[in-house]
Parts: structure tokens; sequence; C-alpha cells
């Protein structure tokens, strides 16, 4: 029985960790909700009423959520200042409410101050989060200048509360969440070995499904591994330390891909294109069964196994799990291949790769291990990846110049904001005198974390869907709890921890919990009316327009400006990261090729949020959203294989299977060249240069010289080959012209 509980808890702790890496989600619904709880009983039995109970638990959730650094004494300078900055905007609300032109003139301000002030990092973000919603709970709950004593010893109660959860009964250190960002990664990608086995086995008419779970789970790995990098300087003692497990969460990550590419070569009739793991709805190659023997497929199905069982390995090592660790990496030697055609055998060189980076990451993150039951090819996999950790140095990264002026993005989303607050508060009073205000906040909320004016609509959209369908739920709430003061707060603290939860998954649902929850407040506050949650929608409706009209008609940033702006800085850290290796892989110097790829990564992320407005389902222009996602595939594709050339020019010093070869450099300039071509054409239409076709890479190092320069393994010459055939594939969708070889 303690043996299956055990399993079970296993069990629930992986699953928690692939649906939530780092547990962030949980962490942040668990403060929030502990916080609330902890104002509520220390202001409750002092003998607060229902306003300054609602008014603590409001301030406690603001004081909580919008704390945005990462380090613990950061956090507690920045919850001290937000202390003064709550005292002074609540009592401003309150001085201010009966005073109709100056209140809004004052909220207007307020408002510009707020997201101005997210120029000054993540303590003007935060204290501009807190000056603003507490001016707002104060028209909230209706705070007078009488109550304001009241009202004071409540929101220092909130932010005492929120203090005493974040640091003591929650409390979250970057090394621990560093620790379960790691068994997140170690989870997800057990799971991407569990869907390519999937893959294995699938026949025909289950290849679609099959090939769809793998995208899906390469991409939530993708993510876990950006996740690691953002939190590594704080999370690691040290520099080089940080750079070593970056590092290696590459390796892993790029090795599990090319995996997944072999073994959908291996069931397809020709070399899958890299594409396919990237176009979401992409149909999968035809496929057949796997070439060979069914004894070669069947021990290809436990060796898959095994690499799953391997990843999800943990503590020490028993012999039996030295002998199949042992086993896997013996595939990375030519001679321990099994005797089947070569598609099949890069599937289990794939193996062996995946299984030597878990090692390394194993070895980078929890130190030495025990290598009594090392064979010959494990020896050899540690003694390259103990060189490998010895070459790694650090070098510090150039700073990027920021805009000035309406140029800066904070500058101009102040402006926008204030336009559409203003209209926003006309258009409220006149619907209400009393609830103006949710319309203000639908204006302000839409803009917050969005860069463009098409993504104004659709997140405006999604907070009314949500609002609509929370003023269900709210009626059917407030019918449920009556006049049970306790039971409706427990059921604001279900919702808020609902809320906190869901918010990075889904913004409707969200906005659901939201709307669910202030029907319940408003229950509490006796102001509860179907009249009331009407105008909630409506309210929120009316926001979400001030908000579509200010973004449109004041300092407009166009969907198409800034995807396109971000287009050419994915396509320029493209071009770096690509050059620089093949200078590396050219005998040339070396460079920090992790930073640049990382750089590439995050670039490519932001070009995927921004290209949402044009790939939603609600958008009519149904042949820009199909272009849209075809870009984003191609690109991925080419960051795929960017990274993996960074991964490869890194083994260079220490792995006696790859050497440097001079005319990798003139093969693949044509390659860079058109990168840089595509990036100028994008920037500026009227560029009409043509990028350039012409032999492929492989032909062009096909001479008798091979022998002097040393071998250039087959990988690398695949991985230049997918890249300019991709690059080539961009041309089409963006307009670029392309010039034939010439004969």
């Amino acid at each position: 029985m303690k043996a299956a509980g055990r399993r079970s808890g296993t069990r629930l702790r992986d699953h928690l960790a692939a649906s939530d890496p780092g547990l962030l989600r949980l962490t942040a619904g668990l403060r929030t909700v502990g916080a609330i709880a902890l104002t509520l009983a220390v202001l409750a039995p002092a003998g607060a009423d229902i306003t300054h109970l609602v008014a603590g638990a409001m301030t406690s959730m603001a004081a909580t959520f919008s704390i945005r650094e990462r380090r613990r004494g950061a956090q507690a300078v920045t919850l001290a200042l937000g202390l003064p900055v709550a005292l002074v905007s609540l009592s401003l609300g309150a001085l201010l409410s009966r005073r109709v032109v100056v209140g809004d003139v004052f909220s207007v301000a307020l408002i510009f101050c707020a997201v101005y002030g997210r120029r000054f990092g993540d303590r003007g973000t935060t204290l501009g989060l807190v000056g603003f919603q507490l001016y707002f709970v104060s028209l909230f709950v209706g705070a007078t200048p009488e109550q304001l004593p009241g009202f004071w010893a409540a929101i220092a109660v909130g932010f005492a509360s929120s203090a005493v959860v974040r640091f003591a009964v929650v409390p979250v250190t970057p090394t621990g969440l560093l620790v379960r960002l790691r068994q997140a990664f170690r989870v997800r990608l057990a799971r991407l070995v569990s869907a390519q086995i999937a893959l294995l086995d699938a026949g025909p008419d289950e290849a679609d499904k099959a090939l769809e779970e793998v995208r899906e789970r390469t991409a939530r790995l993708h993510e876990t591994a950006l996740m690691i990098q953002s939190r590594l300087e704080e999370g690691t003692p040290d520099e080089p330390t940080a750079r070593l497990v970056q590092r290696r969460v590459a390796d892993a990550e790029i090795a599990s891909e090319r995996l997944g590419l072999s073994l959908l070569s291996a069931r397809s009739a020709e070399r899958a294109d890299t594409l396919t793991l990237h176009l979401p709805g992409a149909p999968a190659p035809e496929v057949g069964r796997l070439p060979g023997p069914e004894e070669v497929t069947a021990l290809l199905r436990r060796d898959l196994r095994a690499l799953r069982a391997l990843v999800l390995r943990t503590g020490s090592a028993g012999a039996g799990v030295a002998q199949m660790r042992n086993r896997l990496l013996g595939y990375r030697d030519e001679e321990n291949l099994p005797a089947a055609s070569a598609p099949v055998r890069d599937v289990f060189r794939g193996i062996g790769e995946v299984a030597r980076a878990v090692m390394g990451l194993r070895i980078a993150l929890d130190g030495p291990q025990d290598e009594s039951d090392d064979s010959p090819a494990t020896a050899r996999s540690r003694e390259e990846l103990d060189a490998e950790d010895a070459a790694i140095d650090a070098e510090e990264a150039e700073e990027a110049e920021e805009p000035k002026g309406l140029q800066r993005p904070t500058t101009r989303a102040a402006v926008q904001v204030s336009v559409g607050s203003t209209l926003a508060i006309v258009g409220g009073e006149l619907l209400s005198t009393d609830r103006w205000y949710w319309a203000v906040l639908t204006c302000w909320i839409v803009f917050i974390n969005t860069a463009s004016t098409g993504e104004i609509p659709v997140k405006g959209y999604r907070r009314l869907l949500g609002t609509v369908f929370g003023v269900v739920a709210g009626i059917l709430l407030a019918g449920l709890v009556g006049g049970n003061t306790v039971l409706a707060f427990v059921l604001v603290l279900l919702l808020i921890f609902a809320m906190f939860y869901t918010a990075p998954l889904s913004y409707t649902l969200m906005s659901f919990f939201v709307t669910a929850m202030l029907g319940l407040l408003y229950t509490l506050l006796h102001t509860y009316s179907w009249e009331v949650l009407v105008l909630r929608v409506e309210e929120t409706a009316l926001g979400a327009v001030c908000g579509v009209v200010a973004a449109a008609l004041v300092l407009p940033v166009r969907t198409d400006r800034r995807t396109n702006e971000l287009l050419v800085t994915v396509l320029e850290r493209l071009s770096d990261v690509s050059e620089a290796a093949v200078t590396q892989l050219s005998g040339g110097p070396a460079e920090d090729l992790l930073d640049k790829a990382r750089e590439l990564d995050q670039a490519l992320g932001d070009l995927r949020s921004a290209t949402k407005p044009l790939t939603h389902p609600v958008t009519p222009l149904r042949a820009r959203r199909t272009t849209a996602r075809y870009v984003v595939a191609l690109l991925e594709t080419c960051a795929y294989h960017a990274r993996a050339l960074a991964a490869t020019a890194e083994l260079l010093p220490t792995h006696p299977s790859i050497a440097a070869d001079p005319r990798l450099r003139g093969a693949a300039g044509r390659t860079v060249r058109n990168i840089r071509t595509i990036a100028t054409r994008v920037a500026d239409d009227e560029v009409t240069a043509p990028i350039e076709t012409g032999p492929s890479i492989a032909s062009l190092l096909a001479d008798d010289d091979a022998s002097r320069y040393g071998r250039v393994t087959g990988r690398v010459l695949r991985h230049l080959e997918r890249l300019d055939e991709a690059v080539v594939g961009l041309a089409r969708p963006l307009d670029v012209p392309v010039k034939a070889p010439e004969h």
C-alpha cells in the first residue's frame, strides 16, 4: 500500500510539474488566497465591518500579485515602498470622490503615471499597479474621508499579511524555483518521448494525431527550456554554472527534437521536412511500417521506453539503470548500432544522443555521479562532457539602444491609455455615476502587456466574453450564498485562486472568475442586483471600445508594423547565430553562441505573441492567418537548425568526430546573405534585391580535399541544408524575389 501511495504521489507531482512548470501558477494562487485569508483572520476578530474587510482583502491581493522582482530582498523593498503609495492613493480616492471633475482629472493623471512607471523596471511597474488599484478600491467600497483611519489600518494589515505569506508561509527561493523547473523539464521530456513512442506505433490513420501530440509536446518542452534559462542567473551560484546548465538544457532540447525528426523520417518514404514539426495542422507525411525486420522495431520500442525511464529516474542509479544507460549511450558508436536501414540507424543514434544529453544535464545539476558501472562508451561520453564543461567561459552581452520620447513603448502606452480612459470616464458616467470606473478598469487592462493595435480588440473581446459568462455565474452564486457571509468569503477565495491559476492560460477564464467574484463582493456589500451585473457588462464593453479607439487613433502601432519590426529582429538574430556557428565550424574564433541562440529564441517568442491577432480564430483575414502561421513555423524550423549548428560548433574543441573545415564559411555564406536580404526587404518595401539559390551545400563540399581538413559530420551538413531550404522557403510568403542559379 505504501509503495502504491508513493507511486500515486509521484505521478501527481509529475502531472503538476508538467502542467505548471515551476508551480508558478499554483504559487501565485496560494500566495494570493493565503494573504487574503490572513487579512480576514486579523480584521474580522478586531470587529472590522464588511467594507473594511473587502478593502483589506483587495489590498492584500493587489500587494501580492503586483510584485514582479525575483530576488527576495528587492521584493521586500518594493513591498515596503508600496504601503505609503497605497495609503496616499486610497486617501486621495476618498477625498476626491465627491469632486467629480477634479477626481476625473486626477484619475487620468494617475493612470498616465502608473503606465509610464513601467519604464523604470519591475519596481516602477509594481508601484504604478498598487497606486492604480488602491485608488479604485476606494471607489469600489465607497470610502469617505471620515472612514480613512479604519481603511488605513485595513491597508496596513493587507500589506503585512502579503509579506508574511510571501516570505514565511509560501516562500519561493530562486534555487527552489529552478529545482521545480528542472522537474518540469524532466517530466515534459519524458512525455515527449512517450509521444514519440506513440508515433512509432501509430497506424496510417493515426499518424496525424500522433504527430500533433509530438508537435505539441516539443513546443511545451521548448517553453520550459526558455523558463529555465530566464531563471538561471538567480537560481545558480555563479555565472559559469548558469551557462553550463543553459548549455545542457539546450543539448537535451535539440537532441530530443532531432530524435523525433529521425523517427518521422524512418517511418516515411523520404526524409521528413523539419517544417512538419513546427507548422500547426500540417499533415504527417505518408508513413508505413518501419523498414527492416520486426525485431528491429521491437528493439527500438524497448529502447525508447528505456530512454523514458532514464529521463524519469531520480536518486542514485542502480546496476539495472546503469546497464540501461550504458546500452543507450553505446548507440553513439557506429559498431554498436543494429543491422538496419540508414534512417532507422539514425533513430538509434538519436536515442544515444538524448541519453548523453540527459546524463550531461544530470551531472550539471546534481554534481558527479557514480561511475563504477560505466561502460567504455559511457566513460567516453563523460570525458566529452567534462571537456565541454571546462571550455565554457563567460562573455558580456551588449546593451541595445533604447528608443526615446514618444517612440518609447511606455510613453506611447501611457498617452494611449490616458486618452482611452478619458473617453471611458465620460462614457462610463453617462451609464452610471457610481460604477463608471469599470469602464476605466477595462480600458486599462486591455492595454496591459499589449504592444500593437491588433492585440487590443482580441483582448477586449476575450474580456467581454469572460465578463458575460461571469455575470451569469455571479447571479447563480449570489442566489446560493444568500446572506451567509462566511460562505461568500470562502467562495471568493476559491474564485481568486482560480483566477490566478488560470490567468497565464486563458484571459477569458480569468475574466470569468473575476466577474463571478465581484458578484459575490457586491452581495457582501449589499449592493448586489441584476441591474448592477448588467451594468458591469455594459461598462466592460464600453471600456474595451474606448481602448480600441485610443489604440487606433492615438500614436497607433499597427500590427503589421509591429510584426515586421519583430520579424526583422528575428532574422537578424538568426543571421547572427548562423554566421557565428559557421565561422566557428570553419575554424574561426569562438563566440558566445549560447547567448546568441537564447536571444534568437526570445525574439521568436515575441514574434509569436505579436502574431496572435493575425492567427486568432475570429480574424476575418483567413489568407493572412495562414501566411502568418506558415512564416512563424518556417522561422521555428530555421531557429531549430541554427540552435543545432550552434550546439555542434560548441562541441568543436572537445568532440573527436567534429573537425573545423574552412570551406564551410564559403558554402554557407549564401544562406547568411539570403537571411539578411529577406530582413532588408521586410524592413523596406522599396528594396527589390533577390535571394540566391544554387547547388546544395553538400555538393559544394564534395571534392577530393575533404581529408585535408578532417571530417565534417553529416549532421552539420544536414542542418545547413535544412536551414538553407527553410530560408529560401521564407521568400515566397514574404514576397522576396528569388534568383535562379545560372547555368
